[in-house]
Parts: C-alpha cells; sequence; structure tokens
C-alpha cells in the first residue's frame, strides 16, 4: 500500500513514521527544502499535554477586550485583514465560550495530548533519536490571586482524566524554577505538570525524516502542490509543479494551508491560521534560567529551555496568511523573559521568528477520514502540533490501515461541524 503525506512538519513527518511502521510505502511532500521548516521551525518547544486547552472558554471574550487594549496584548486583531473565515472562526470561537463547551473540548484535547505522551516515549525508544530534550514537567505561573482561583476549572479536568498535577505556592515556585528568584515578589503562585516535556521541534522533525529516510521513507523536496485531483468519488492524485503523483491513499497535513486544497473539493473545514512569534536567545547564566517551561499565565508566553538556548514564543494575531514580522510582537516576547527572567539571557542577540498555527475554534484537531474513502486529515492542532504529533500520526495510521485505534475517537474528526461536507455526488 502507497501512501502520499502532503506536509512535512511535525505532524506530516510523525504520520509517515508511523505508516512506515506498518508497512506503508510512504512519499512525503513540501515545498520547502527539509521537514520542519514553517510552523514547526521555532514553536515553544513545549511537549505539554497537561496544558492541553482550548482558547474558547469562559469569560474569553471580555479578558479579549481587555488584552487588546494593553500594551504586550496576548491577542491582537487586525480588522484590515477581516475577511468571511475570520469573521466564521471568531464567531464559532465565541459559541465554545461557554463552560459546557469548554469542558467537552479541553477533555478531547487532553484525550488525544497523553495519547501522544505516551507515544513518543515509545517513539524515543525505538528510534533513539534526540532534540534537546528535557523531561522535568511545566509550570505555569500565576501573577494574580485571580489566577490562582481560576485554575480550579482545570484542575477539575485533569482530575477527570487523571493527569497529574501540582498546585504550588510561591516556595513551591522558586523550588520548581529556581531561576525565578529574582521576581519572587511578582508571582501568587502556580500549576506545575511534572510529566510535561521540552525540546526542539525542528531538531526532533528533521531527526525524525532522516531516521524514515533510512527506512525507506521518499521524501520529495521542493514540490509546489497545485490541487487535489477527483476521479469518480475517489482522489486520483496530487497535481504539482512536477507533475501529478498518485498513491493509494492520501494524507493532508498542511497546517493552515489544509483548507486552501480542500475546499475545492467540497471540503469545509474551520481551520484558520493564527499567526504567533518566538525569539531564540543564548543563555548566559545557566543558573538563572528556566529549568524547563515556564508558562506567563498573564501574557500567554512560554519562556522554554533548549539546552544553551531559551526560546520564548506566545502572542495570537489573526491576520491571514500574513507572515510579515512584527515589531511590537518581538518587544512583547521580549518584555516577558526579561521580566521572568533578568539574568538568564543575552537579549542583544535574539532570533526572532513567526509562523502560523492552523487553530479549529473548539481547540481539537480535524483528525480522521474525510468524505472520500482515500483521502484522511490531520490539522487543526493549533498551539499543540508537536504535543499532539505522535498521538495523531498513530491514530491516523491505525486507521487508514484498518486496526483498532489506541483511544476512543469521539469528536476528533470533520464530522463534528456540520457544514463540513459539501461533497457531490458529480465530483
Amino acid at each position: 500500500m502507497h501512501a502520499i503525506v502532503i506536509g512535512s512538519g511535525v505532524i506530516g513527518t510523525t504520520t509517515a513514521y508511523y505508516l512506515n511502521r506498518l508497512g506503508y510505502q510512504v512519499t512525503v511532500l513540501d515545498r520547502q527544502p527539509r521537514s520542519g521548516l514553517e510552523t514547526s521551525f521555532a514553536n515553544a518547544g513545549q511537549i505539554s499535554p497537561g496544558y492541553s486547552a482550548p482558547w474558547a472558554g469562559p469569560g474569553i471574550p471580555m479578558k479579549a477586550i481587555k488584552w487588546m487594549l494593553s500594551e504586550h496584548s496576548p491577542l491582537v486583531i487586525r480588522p484590515s485583514r477581516m475577511d468571511a473565515a475570520m469573521f466564521r472562526f471568531i464567531l464559532m470561537m465565541l459559541r465554545n465560550c461557554t463552560t459546557a463547551r469548554y469542558h467537552v473540548n479541553k477533555a478531547r484535547m487532553l484525550r488525544i495530548a497523553e495519547y501522544s505522551r505516551q507515544s513518543i516515549d515509545e517513539l524515543r525508544t525505538e528510534t533513539g533519536i534526540s532534540y534537546d530534550e528535557r523531561t522535568r514537567g511545566t509550570l505555569q505561573v500565576f501573577r494574580t490571586d485571580a489566577q490562582v482561583q481560576g485554575a480550579k476549572k482545570d484542575t477539575d479536568i485533569l482530575d477527570e482524566c487523571k493527569v497529574p498535577y501540582e498546585i504550588l505556592d510561591v516556595d513551591g515556585c522558586m523550588a520548581a524554577e529556581p531561576g525565578l528568584k529574582h521576581v519572587r515578589e511578582k508571582i501568587r503562585g502556580g500549576l506545575r505538570l511534572p510529566l510535561d516535556e521540552t525540546g526542539d521541534c525542528l531538531m526532533f522533525t528533521q531527526n525524525l525524516a532522516a531516521n524514515c529516510i533510512s527506512k525507506g521513507v521518499v521524501f520529495r523536496y521542493g514540490v509546489n502542490i497545485e490541487e487535489i485531483l477527483v476521479s469518480n468519488g475517489k482522489i486520483s492524485g496530487v497535481k504539482t509543479d512536477q507533475g501529478v503523483l498518485t498513491a493509494d491513499q492520501y494524507v493532508m497535513a498542511l497546517g493552515s494551508y489544509s483548507p486552501q486544497l480542500l475546499k475545492p473539493i467540497g471540503i469545509d473545514i474551520p481551520v484558520y491560521p493564527v499567526k504567533g512569534y518566538s525569539i531564540t536567545v543564548p543563555i548566559v547564566s545557566p543558573e538563572d534560567a528556566p529549568v524547563s517551561t515556564v508558562m506567563d499565565e498573564t501574557y500567554k508566553v512560554a519562556i522554554t529551555r533548549l539546552g544553551d538556548r531559551v526560546r520564548v514564543a506566545g502572542t495570537a494575531e489573526l491576520t491571514g496568511h500574513d507572515l510579515s514580522l512584527q515589531e511590537e510582537r518581538r518587544q512583547t516576547v521580549r518584555f516577558v523573559v526579561s521580566d521572568m527572567f533578568p539574568k538568564a539571557a543575552d537579549m542583544r542577540e535574539d532570533n526572532f521568528w513567526t509562523g502560523l498555527r492552523p487553530m479549529t475554534p473548539d481547540g481539537t484537531p480535524v483528525l480522521g477520514a474525510s468524505p472520500y474513502s482515500n483521502l484522511f486529515i490531520n490539522t487543526g492542532h493549533g498551539t499543540l502540533g508537536w504535543t499532539m504529533a505522535c498521538g495523531s500520526g498513530r491514530l491516523l495510521a491505525d486507521m487508514m490501515a484498518g486496526q483498532k485505534p489506541g483511544i476512543d475517537l469521539e469528536g476528533l474528526s470533520m464530522q463534528r461541524y456540520s457544514f463540513a461536507n459539501r461533497v457531490k455526488a458529480s465530483i
């Protein structure tokens, strides 16, 4: 059985790995010269099942208004870029900002994220790859008493899903992350997730791609995909600038660009690009740097230790597929790391980057079958692409091969969107 995987980010590459493990002949297509050069390139560096939560939640609409009026806002909406897709995404997200929907969506996300954590542990053992990994948990830092009290809605769901966590006072935060000692007065408490991990997603993706290649997977780089071809109710090929490529089955793993290829063949999924930014800076004082990942709840910025570097990532900007670098966003992530770890890094050498997170309005990825029997979808993971990558790739490979998935698939497919399937019988 031959499968073509469209996209060689962390989602497409892990999918290729698990398909190959099941005996598939696999070809991976990407326009870039190597794997992981788009959204996987410089993300927050977290594998954080315990932090898996939808952005849509109770109180978010009012918080969003306050955020947009602040200097270092976690959220930016550019009205000049408003189009039908953005409007629909915002409207659907607002509909998910209820306690009931938050509970359902977070439970779905935790289910796949926990499965993915187990899967990456096994993959690391199977392959022996390294990627500046650390298995020392993550710490969500609260600057206000209200944030400490508000954490209860998350811990209730963590309890239900049996995800270990620790509620920490200020002393506990200092013990978990000694580098915070310089800003003790700014902290009111924290939520620590001891099973969460960190690492370099780009290094992981490229090392896993090399492992796949050694096992016979073909990665075709520099290939521009123009169109998905349909005949007799099935996918008949992928039209590229290097000709038409065919296989028995196809996987759409193109992140924020997936809807552009799916919509012309009648599949309309509400995956929207939410722009994020990061800087990567060298560590100058290891004892004053984070041990693992610290998530600043106030600014929604993650600060992650990657070997001798610190990755600082955050903000959410709704601006379509625009990849221009905005200096004010750079100042936000610079401010947060300087405010939390003032002696850790050399801020004169910040490597500034932006990428497009493929978000869904409810936070849960779109994973599974499509109206076409030989087309499968693996996209919409938002800020949790690496967190969910191994679990998503493994689940999809099992589905494609007709094997029993490792977890319940309820609520993960495109079927939860009633308008998603517009395929006509004449196609």
